[in-house]
């Protein structure tokens, strides 16, 4: 008597769903193992990178003598 092991949906997606939650606690774990100055460091070289973002004026932001001129001279033309 033969007998088809076939593997069915269900059991397929099953497995993909058990595979990527042992990967991701494997990482989870491997995170955890790191030594606490390496994430620090890395933490703190996003703050760094964040504070000279905050610090740059943003692009959009005009001051208002250049805005008051360009109103000034679209009601000359009007």
């Amino acid at each position: 008597m033969r007998i088809h092991a076939t593997i069915s949906g269900s059991e397929l997606l099953l497995s993909v769903i058990a595979i990527r939650l042992a990967v991701l606690v494997v990482v989870a774990f491997g995170l955890t193992l790191l030594p606490r100055q390496a994430r620090n460091d890395a933490l703190a070289c996003n703050a760094t990178v964040a504070a000279a973002s905050e610090a740059r004026p943003p692009a959009g932001i005009t001051g208002p003598r250049i805005v008051d001129a360009a109103f000034a001279d679209m009601l000359q033309h009007d």
